[in-house]
């Protein structure tokens, strides 16, 4: 358990950068640096930079340990990264043994998703709830589950994977190579696919939207458009807020939490979203379940996986 006098540093790992801080007993971020991962050739040349990282963010400070949100699948009772989402040669790295046999610290590691789960729920919006479920709508979606005040990891370590749940077995193929995954649905990525679709028939705000802002069409250019009353962009968010509705009213069933917290960037849309989902979810669920929840936006920012990697030592 930590006090004000105790540090942490959090590390956030990506495929392209990795992120770190020097965190507080209060949460604190007191120093952060990042580094580029592009460069190191092998996971033991990525642990080197994250260690040299740690030493350069704690800058002499004792730590009581270091926390790590890794991308793929882990393994957090071993701290095993089984395969790195877009970290190449990451098969079965064990980063709690090489991390700790470096640094002589106690190390402990998550998923990234749950990582920025439990930032949410110990720092965040979900902050004084009892049961949390956390879902990041972004490229994919990522979801992290709190249950009686504790992450719930499963036999292996993969429980949360709520971005592929099957909403419908003809549907379309997902990142994941199976048909009809929520992810496939209600993504950030679903949400540019649909409206691509569409605007092969209509015209539409969005295409101008992107070509102002120099950039490909993505979610964030159809939110925009829907607000404006585009009328593409409109029927592609309200399709896709059934979508999201179906897969979180799935998850009051199974979990039967007191609040769900959204992050990633689907999230920044504001209330044009969180109105929809509120209404259609509560539809959507059955009568015993309705009002027994809230559906808020998530409080930390880019920040959340370092912030909920250094929670792991409030567990």
């Amino acid at each position: 358990m930590q006090n004000e006098q105790s540090y942490v540093v959090g590390i956030d790992l990506g495929g392209t950068k990795i992120a770190a801080a020097l965190l507080d007993g209060n949460g604190m971020v007191l120093k952060r640096e990042q580094l580029e991962t592009a460069g190191a050739r092998t996971a033991q040349e990525v642990v080197e930079r994250m260690a040299g990282l740690v030493r350069s963010v704690a800058d002499g400070k004792p730590l009581i340990g270091v926390g790590l949100a890794s991308p793929g699948a882990v393994n957090s009772r071993d701290g095993i990264v089984i395969n790195g989402t877009n970290l190449p040669e990451w098969d079965n790295v064990p980063l709690k043994q090489w991390m700790e046999a470096d640094l002589g610290v106690e190390v402990q590691v998550v998923n990234d998703a749950n990582a920025a789960a439990w930032g949410e729920y110990a720092r965040g919006a979900g902050k004084g709830a009892d049961n949390m479920v956390y879902v990041t709508f972004s490229t994919g979606i990522g979801a992290g589950i709190v249950m009686d005040g504790k992450l719930l990891f499963g036999t292996h370590s993969f429980a949360g994977e709520l971005g592929h749940l099957t909403v419908d077995p003809d549907g379309p193929v997902c990142s994941c190579g199976r048909q009809g995954c929520w992810e496939a649905f209600a993504s950030g990525t679903a949400i540019r696919d649909a409206a691509l679709r569409h605007m092969r028939e209509r015209s539409s705000l969005i295409a101008e939207l992107a070509v102002a802002s120099g950039e490909p069409i993505s979610s964030r250019h159809v939110f925009e458009a829907a607000k404006r009353g585009d009328a593409v962009a409109v029927e592609v968010i309200d399709k896709t807020t059934d979508y999201m509705a179906i897969g979180l009213a799935n998850a009051v069933h199974t979990f039967n939490p007191d609040r769900i917290v959204i992050g990633g960037g689907v999230s920044k849309a504001g209330e044009l979203l969180f109105s929809a989902l509120r209404k259609k979810t509560e539809e959507c669920v059955m009568k015993p379940y309705r009002g027994t929840y809230d559906i808020v936006p998530a409080d930390l920012k880019d920040d959340v996986g370092i912030i909920g990697a250094a929670a792991l030592f409030n567990r």
